[in-house]
């Protein structure tokens, strides 16, 4: 199933495809994930913070989004490339979308209360290749701080 969907989100798929809005909602699930264990920490205040971003996105229960968590760790163990993940995914989800998705990463870089170099490294990376300006990317995570109440830089 996961080796399917990564072929579609990379283009190793014969033939045209097309992502389903659950396969696009799951490939976000597996970079929120990515980022999480970034810096080899990936603790249960990340998964949580992680759970409830996909239940808020799509209105999942609990269960469900722990689920679709599950699965993305599944996912994401198996895809190697993080620049061509991202692309695709980036071609298929709307900007506006997408400038949620980067407020979910940083979210979930912040769960731990760790402020990692290899999370925000990463999450800089993708931020490019989401077509989102490092302005509008700062902002957003200014945004995210402030509504998790931590201190500003």
């Amino acid at each position: 199933m996961f080796k399917d969907l990564l072929a579609r989100l990379t283009g190793d798929a014969t033939g045209p495809t097309k992502l389903a809005a659950e396969d696009a909602e799951l490939a976000i699930a597996a970079l929120l994930v990515r980022v999480a264990r970034a810096d080899d920490h990936y603790d249960q205040s990340e998964r949580q913070r992680i759970d409830r971003i996909l239940a808020c996105r799509r209105g999942l229960t609990p269960q469900q989004a722990a689920g679709r968590r599950a699965d993305a760790e599944a996912m994401e163990a198996e895809a190697s490339d993080t620049v061509r993940f991202t692309r695709q995914i980036k071609d298929r989800i709307a900007l506006e979308d997408r400038a949620g998705v980067l407020a979910a990463m940083w979210e979930v870089a912040y769960a731990d209360a760790d402020r990692g170099t290899d999370e925000e490294t990463l999450i800089r990376l993708v931020t490019g290749l989401l077509g989102i300006s490092d302005r509008e990317s700062a902002q957003i995570r200014q945004e995210v701080m402030d509504r998790m109440g931590l201190p500003r830089d």
